[in-house]
């Protein structure tokens, strides 16, 4: 279910006729009203326990995920679903690299060997259509770009979160973490000269839309089967959601990738299960 839910985030974005700061802005607005009055009701005194410290670290973790949903959802404008949201889920190759330089985390060769499968993909996908001259959105590479940027920041997000984690209980973490990606991206919003408001019936639903599913169907149960499941299983299932996304664009999109970006995203996919298994292992 939640892969299925994180899996329609893409489609509700390319429907929403909405500046793309706009609908990051109200999905983590969304998502995140639900969780205050269970944070201040049953949390209340640990939150007066987190340190300054925690509090700064967190509130980046914030900002970078705000820098993936902008980044990512204005991809979705330029180049095509399938590869929008491939090249969003290589994340676990910059987190691995970002672990090795930041942390001093050991790196096997087969996370080399991933990472370079992983590479070799997303060159695939972000120059193959461009060269052979056929094209998926109006400017694929610049799209390709922004994706590769949104899991950047979403391997950013990640290493933040990975010490917090074993310090905050979950709840104030996210409460933390969403207040402060909601405020970013409130400021990109004003900075971009967007209005908050005025927009038709239709857009909000989307916007409740992106919440309710990928919010808190997806990330929710996400996190809620990681109690239940080895993290190697939710990681890798995670894999369907470029799946997922693609059939969806086809049949409500009717967008058909190109066959360098099916083979693109099916060697960054190898790619990514050979670092992430690597990784665990």
């Amino acid at each position: 279910m939640a892969v299925l839910a994180v899996s329609v985030g893409a489609i509700l974005v390319r429907w929403s006729n909405a500046p793309s700061s706009v609908a990051a802005f109200y999905r983590v607005l969304f998502t995140t009203l639900p969780l205050l009055p269970v944070a201040l009701h049953r949390y209340r005194d640990q939150f007066r326990l987190i340190d300054r410290r925690d509090i700064a670290f967190a509130t980046l973790s914030g900002i970078a995920l705000a820098l993936h949903f902008a980044a990512w959802f204005e991809s979705l404008n330029w180049t095509s679903v399938a590869a929008s949201v491939t090249l969003v889920q290589a994340q676990p190759v910059f987190v691995a690299l970002g672990a090795w330089v930041l942390l001093r985390e050991r790196v096997t060769r087969r996370m080399v060997a991933g990472i370079g499968i992983a590479v070799i993909g997303m060159v695939a996908m972000s120059l193959g259509d461009l060269l052979g001259g056929v094209l998926v959105g109006p400017n694929p590479l610049y799209g390709n770009a922004l994706a590769l940027f949104g899991a950047v920041m979403t391997a950013g997000y990640v290493l933040a979160g990975r010490s917090l984690r074993q310090r905050l209980a979950l709840v104030p973490y996210v409460v933390i973490v969403y207040g402060a990606c909601t405020v970013s991206l409130l400021l990109i919003v004003v900075t971009q000269g967007h209005p908050l408001t005025g927009y038709p019936p239709r857009e909000w639903l989307v916007f409740a839309g992106l919440a309710l599913g990928p919010g808190l169907f997806g990330h929710t149960v996400i996190n809620w089967a990681l109690a239940h499941l080895e993290s190697s299983v939710v990681s890798v299932s995670l894999l369907g959601e470029p799946v997922g996304a693609t059939i969806l664009a086809v049949i409500l999109l009717s967008e058909v990738p190109t066959f360098v970006t099916i083979v693109g995203g099916i060697v960054v996919l190898v790619g990514i299960t050979f670092t992430s298994s690597a990784s665990r292992a």
